[in-house]
C-alpha cells in the first residue's frame, strides 16, 4: 500500500503542502489520490461541491469515444479504452457494461464505414479488453429493434460502461482524505503568490467570507472552465484564453422500451446522440456540442438544445416524445484545449499542461482539456512533470488499487449484490441495490447492526434515512440537501418539494451542530486552517 504518512509541515504558522490542487473535479479529485497515495501532503481546494461543475453534468460514460475516431484521435481513443477495462475492475458498483445498439442511417455513413470503425475501436484497447467486440443486427428481428422505426432496419451493437460520475468525484476525494490529503469544499483560491521556492495561497470561505492563508512547493490548476479565470484572477497572469468552452446538455424522459440496451443515434449534421438507461425506468438523452461564452456558474439548457435533442429521438423512435415528457435537464460545460477548430464536435478532448516555475522552483501546472474516462492517466501524467520539483513523491501506483467500495471479490458485483441481499433481508430490493451501487462495500458500514428500517433513523423522504444522511454529511462532504440528493444519490429524481426541504432542514441541523467525526475523516473548513 502506497505510503500515507505525509503531513503538511507550518511556515510562519501557515501549512505548508507538497501540493495544492484547485478544483475538485473529476481531474482534481484524480490528482488528489494519486499524489496523496504517492507520499506527498496534499491539499485539494474547490470553491462549490465536489463535482457540482462539469463532473456530475456528463454524459456518465466510461468510453473510447467511437466518434473521436473520425477526427483521428487515435492515441486518446486507445488510452481510453485501456483505461476503461481499468476502471471497471476498480470500481465495479458504480461503473459497469452497456451495449448500444446503433440503428443504421446510410444518409450519414455508409455501412463499410460504420463497420470498419466498429472493427478498430474492438482492437484498440488491447487483449485486456474485457468487454465483448461489436455484432452486426437485424433490427426487425431483435428485441433492441421494438423501438426503433421500420425505416432503419439495419443497426449495429458494440459495447462501453456506464458510471455515475459524480460519485467517481467523490470516491476519490475520499479515498485521497484517507490517505492523508485535506479536503476543502466551499473554499475558493482568491490569490496566489509565488515567493522564492513556494506559493502563498488564500482560500476564500463562499459561505462566511472567512480568508485563510496556506503554502505549497507546487500548485495545480484543474479548475476546469475556470482554468483561465484562476490564472488571470487569482495568480494575475493575462493572456489568450487556452480553452475553449463547450456546453452540452441533456434531457431525461420516460423510458418506454423493454430492453436495456443504450442507443447510440445519428443525425444529420453527423453528429451522435445517446439516449441511455437512467435510474430504473428513464432515459437521458444527450449530448449537445454548442460553443460558449457565458458565466459556466449560470449555464443551462436553452431552446434550440431542446428541439434538437427531441428531433434527433423522434426521427428514429416508433414512440415520440415531446417538451411535455421532459422530467428534468442539466447542462454542463466542457472545457476543451483550443486547438482553433471551428466545429465544437472536432475540438480535441485529449488534455494537454502547462508548466511554468521560477528558476526551478514553485512550480505551476495549469491542465486544458480532458475526459472523465481518462482522468486516472492524466493525473498521472501531470505527477510525472511535477516530479522534478518533488523529488520526494513516490512512483506510480494505482493501476489496480480499488476505489472506495470496489474492494470485492474478483470485482464481481453481482455476487457481492446477493451478499448483501442475505444479510439484510428486510430492506427492499430497490433499496438494497441502490446501496450497493452507490456505496459497494461501504454500505455495510451505513447500515450496520441495522435488523429494521426504525434502526436506520428518521426517514427524509423516498428511500433516504438518517443513517446515509449522516454518513454523507460526515464522511462525503455533503453539505446542502442538493449534495445529497443531485451528486451522491440521484434521489432528487423521485423526492417532492416538501421531502427535499425536509432534507435541507435535517442537514442545516447537523451542520450547525458541534465539530464530529468529519475532522478526523478530512471533511474541513476554510476556518479550520
Amino acid at each position: 500500500m502506497p505510503d500515507s504518512s505525509a503531513q503538511p509541515r507550518t511556515r510562519d504558522r501557515r501549512p505548508l503542502y507538497d501540493l495544492l490542487i484547485i478544483g475538485a473535479g473529476i481531474n482534481g479529485a484524480g490528482f488528489a489520490r494519486d499524489a496523496a497515495g504517492r507520499g506527498l501532503s496534499v491539499a485539494l481546494c474547490e470553491k462549490d461541491d465536489l463535482a457540482q461543475g462539469t463532473s456530475s453534468r456528463s454524459g456518465k460514460l466510461i468510453h473510447g469515444g467511437l466518434r473521436y475516431l473520425e477526427y483521428y484521435e487515435f492515441r486518446l481513443v486507445r488510452e481510453a479504452l485501456k483505461e476503461r477495462s481499468v476502471m471497471l475492475k476498480k470500481a465495479p458498483h458504480i461503473i459497469w457494461p452497456m451495449r448500444f445498439v446503433l440503428p443504421h442511417s446510410p444518409e450519414q455513413r455508409p455501412a463499410w464505414l460504420v463497420r470498419a470503425g466498429l472493427f478498430l475501436y474492438d482492437h484498440l484497447g488491447g487483449k485486456d479488453d474485457l468487454l465483448p467486440g461489436s455484432r452486426g443486427l437485424d433490427l426487425r428481428r431483435c428485441p433492441e429493434g421494438e423501438a426503433i422505426k421500420d425505416d432503419y432496419p439495419k443497426g449495429f451493437e458494440y459495447a462501453d460502461c456506464w458510471v455515475d460520475d459524480a460519485r467517481l468525484v467523490v470516491l476519490n476525494a475520499l479515498d485521497a482524505a484517507r490517505l492523508g490529503a485535506r479536503v476543502y469544499t466551499r473554499a475558493a483560491c482568491t490569490r496566489a503568490t509565488r515567493l522564492a521556492d513556494h506559493w502563498e495561497v488564500e482560500l476564500t470561505d463562499t459561505h462566511s467570507g472567512e480568508v485563510s492563508t496556506l503554502a505549497a512547493r507546487a500548485v495545480i490548476n484543474a479548475a476546469g472552465p475556470w482554468v483561465d479565470k484562476v490564472l488571470k484572477g487569482a495568480f494575475d497572469q493575462g493572456g489568450k484564453d487556452r480553452v475553449k468552452l463547450v456546453k452540452g446538455s441533456h434531457i431525461v424522459l420516460p423510458k418506454r422500451y423493454a430492453t436495456a440496451n443504450s442507443y447510440l443515434l445519428q443525425n444529420d449534421d453527423k453528429r451522435v446522440i445517446f439516449v441511455n438507461p437512467y435510474e430504473g425506468d428513464k432515459l437521458l438523452v444527450g449530448t449537445t456540442d454548442i460553443v460558449y461564452e457565458g458565466d459556466p456558474d449560470r449555464v443551462a439548457i436553452d431552446e434550440r438544445e431542446i428541439d434538437y435533442l427531441l428531433g434527433v429521438v423522434n426521427r428514429y423512435f416508433e414512440t415520440p416524445y415531446s417538451r411535455d415528457d421532459i422530467l428534468t435537464s442539466f447542462s454542463g460545460i466542457r472545457p476543451l484545449f483550443d486547438d482553433s477548430r471551428d466545429n465544437p464536435s472536432a475540438v480535441t478532448r485529449d488534455y494537454v499542461f502547462d508548466v511554468s516555475d521560477a528558476g526551478g522552483k514553485a512550480p505551476l501546472l495549469s491542465v486544458f482539456g480532458g475526459k472523465i474516462t481518462t482522468y486516472r492517466k492524466l493525473a498521472e501524467h501531470g505527477l510525472d512533470q511535477l516530479a522534478p520539483y518533488l523529488p520526494a513523491m513516490g512512483k506510480r501506483w494505482n493501476e489496480t488499487a480499488p476505489l472506495p467500495g470496489g474492494d470485492m471479490p474478483g470485482a464481481d458485483f453481482e455476487a457481492f449484490l446477493e451478499g448483501l441481499k442475505r444479510d439484510y433481508p428486510w430492506l427492499e430490493a430497490a433499496t438494497v441495490t441502490r446501496y450497493a451501487r452507490l456505496y459497494g462495500t461501504i454500505a455495510r458500514r451505513i447500515l450496520g447492526e441495522a435488523r429494521d428500517y426504525a434502526d436506520l433513523g428518521e426517514r427524509l423522504g423516498a428511500d433516504l434515512y438518517a443513517a446515509e444522511a449522516r454518513y454523507l454529511v460526515d464522511h462525503e462532504w455533503a453539505r446542502s440537501a442538493a449534495d445529497i440528493l443531485e451528486r451522491r444519490t440521484k434521489l432528487y429524481l423521485i423526492m417532492s418539494e416538501s421531502e427535499t426541504e425536509r432534507v435541507e432542514a435535517w442537514v442545516s441541523r447537523q451542520i450547525d451542530a458541534p465539530e464530529s467525526a468529519r475532522a478526523a475523516a478530512g471533511v474541513d473548513s476554510v476556518a479550520a486552517s
